[in-house]
This record gives C-alpha cells, sequence and structure tokens, in this order.
C-alpha cells in the first residue's frame, strides 16, 4: 500500500505547486547536514568488507571509531582471504578513509553548492519514501568527489543513495569503476549502511567489491556539570 500513497502525495504536491526547485533541496539536505554534524558526536560502527573476482577472494571486518573531532580511526578485528587484496585494496581504503575525515579534506569532499552543481531529473519511492534525484557533477577532480546521481529523501532530506563513480582515480592500484551506495536510519541519524562497487585493480582485474556497514552505537553528549 505504500507505493500508491507515495503517488499521491507526489501528485498532489505538483498540483499544488510545492514542488521543490534542485537549489531548495540542495539547500534543505546542506542545512539538515549541518544540522546532524552539529548534534552527532563520537561514534562506533563495524564494517564487512568482501571483495571477489574470477580468482580471488578477500574478507575483512573492520571496528570503526568516529570521534568528536569528526575524525574517524580502525582495528581490523579479522582478515582473511587474498594477501594482494587484502594488501593493495582493503588497506588503501581504510587509509584513504581516515585520511578524508581529517579537518583539511573534509570540505573539499561534502555535498554542498562549493564542490558540485546539481540538476534535478524526478523522483521515486526509495524504501518505501519518496526521495528526489538529482545529478552531481563535481566542480574540481578530486578522489573524494564523485560523478552520478543522489537521492534525497523528501521528508529529512537527508542522502539516502549516491550512484556514481570518483571523479578522480582513487589510488595507484584501485579504479571505482562504478558504485551504489545505500543510506539508513538509525535513530534519528541517516547513516551508511552499504557500498557495492565494481572495482578495477592493476594487480587482478574486476572485481566486485561489497562493503556493509552496521551495528552503529551513538555515545551520549557530555555536557560540564555546574560547580
Amino acid at each position: 500500500m505504500k507505493a500508491p500513497t507515495v503517488m499521491l502525495i507526489s501528485a498532489c504536491t505538483a498540483l499544488a505547486g510545492q514542488a521543490p526547485t534542485a537549489a531548495e533541496i540542495v539547500g534543505r539536505m546542506m542545512a539538515h547536514e549541518q544540522a546532524r554534524q552539529a548534534s552527532l558526536r563520537a561514534y562506533n560502527w563495524t564494517s564487512h568488507y568482501v571483495l571477489d573476482n574470477k580468482q580471488r577472494h578477500a574478507e575483512m571486518v573492520v571496528l570503526w571509531t568516529r570521534q568528536s573531532d569528526g575524525t574517524k580511526r580502525y582495528d581490523i578485528a579479522e582478515e582473511r582471504g587474498d594477501s594482494a587484496v587484502r594488501s593493495h585494496v582493503f588497506h588503501k581504503l581504510l587509509e584513504s578513509e581516515v585520511e578524508a575525515s581529517q579537518p583539511v579534506y573534509r570540505d573539499r569532499n561534502r555535498l554542498n553548492n562549493t564542490n558540485y552543481a546539481y540538476r534535478l531529473t524526478g523522483s521515486e519511492e526509495v524504501n518505501g519514501r519518496l526521495a528526489y534525484m538529482l545529478e552531481i557533477e563535481p566542480k574540481t577532480e578530486s578522489k573524494y568527489l564523485v560523478k552520478g546521481r543522489i537521492w534525497v529523501d523528501a521528508q529529512d532530506y537527508a542522502v539516502v543513495r549516491v550512484v556514481g563513480s570518483p571523479s578522480k582515480k582513487p589510488s595507484f592500484w584501485t579504479n571505482a569503476v562504478s558504485f551504489v551506495q545505500t543510506f539508513e536510519k538509525n535513530g534519528e541519524y541517516w547513516m551508511a549502511a552499504s557500498n557495492r562497487s565494481i572495482t578495477n585493480a592493476k594487480v587482478f582485474g574486476e572485481a566486485n567489491l561489497v562493503i556493509r556497514h552496521f551495528g552503529y552505537q551513538f555515545r551520549p553528549v557530555v555536557t560540564a556539570s555546574a560547580s
């Protein structure tokens, strides 16, 4: 029964002349992310990495911590399978994730008007919720910027899906040819849920990489007690 309801809401909104423009959607999306970052403190989660091609298989389980200042650190809980995959793909991905979380890089990879141009292409249902589809075009080449399309939740104005490819080769060893990243709501926060990509690596050629994120644990905000 969800699809007819969403279609009705979409139709009524369009008839009422209330459909937001791309600029309005992006503005609300940026405001949502700013509020999210302001209220979100340290948290932990687990990521499971799996890469397969015709000859190789590797897996890795990583325990991540996002610290209060926004930087990330990790501990590898388990890894097995092809050593070249683990060394030249998995470990490079971890290093890039940590690097991207540093203050000097964070503003360079955000979804905002400084880094991207946007074009509204329509709307559709994503996991039972209406979402706006926008094409995104990086204004500069960067291994942290994406060329492709995003879906923005019509109620919360959070990004719920990203489909595309890096605007610049991410590393010497790895090229993410294409990927699909999804987000799910955990309590009041939208968090990364999965990332599926077709990866072309110099060591072993084309392979399928799947990363699943789960087990989010949000730490309470500690306030100073009155003396």
